[in-house]
């Protein structure tokens, strides 16, 4: 009988939690934290093509909006944003893109949602959903912009305990996919300073992608 009862109020728990407190415990949790590190795997799913891209590494953020993409696999490449200025980094190629148009993408993707500046309550219409996952644990939600944007919608799924986002996954117009799966999350972490720079050796090309002015 004790079983019986423990069940049942533990079924109208989980039903009392609402898509409110969900987005709510994720949004004070992502603006409490002062660093995060955690593995990625980033896929990306064309309509065009059979088999997705795949690729592997380590993420490293700092706030304010100090961010590292450190791709290992299957090519090494750096993505570095860093006051209001994202350098791409192709060590094979011994070039350095340099581009000052990153602001707007920073505002947008991935990004803003693991810094915690977005709103999201405020952004998207957001609604539990039952999509596939092979983590039993966790909540998961769908986004869908409340104004014009990129995506038709954006799939997270958040961890029960930590309320971190463990896997983004977003969903554009022509058809297309991209997921991003993160694990060995690790936050508040004292990071040295080299992690947000570039060494570079002297034979790489820097380009600077300018922005386009407005008449």
């Amino acid at each position: 009988m004790r079983y019986v009862f423990c069940v049942f109020f533990l079924s109208l728990f989980s039903l009392a939690t609402t898509v409110e407190d969900v987005v709510g415990n994720v949004e004070m949790k992502l603006r409490s934290i002062r660093s995060l590190q955690a593995n990625f795997i980033q896929s990306y799913y064309s309509s065009n093509v059979s088999t997705p891209l795949e690729e592997k590494g380590d993420f490293y953020f700092q706030k304010p909006d100090w961010m590292r993409w450190e791709y290992k696999d299957p090519e090494e490449k750096i993505f570095l944003y860093k006051e209001d200025v994202f350098w791409f980094y192709f060590p094979e190629d011994k070039e350095v893109i340099q581009s000052n148009l990153s602001k707007e993408k920073y505002e947008s993707e991935i990004l803003s949602l693991l810094s915690g500046k977005k709103n999201l309550k405020d952004d998207y219409t957001i609604e539990f959903s039952a999509f596939p996952s092979e983590s039993p644990k966790t909540w998961k939600l769908k986004l869908t912009p409340r104004e014009e944007s990129d995506y038709t919608h954006i799939l997270l799924e958040i961890d029960e305990r930590t309320w971190l986002i463990r896997k983004a996954i977003f969903f554009d117009w022509a058809g297309n996919k991209q997921e991003f799966h993160f694990t060995q999350i690790k936050t508040n972490i004292r990071f040295p300073q080299s992690v947000f720079e570039l060494r570079l050796p002297p034979d790489v090309e820097i380009i600077k992608d300018e922005p386009i002015k407005k008449k």
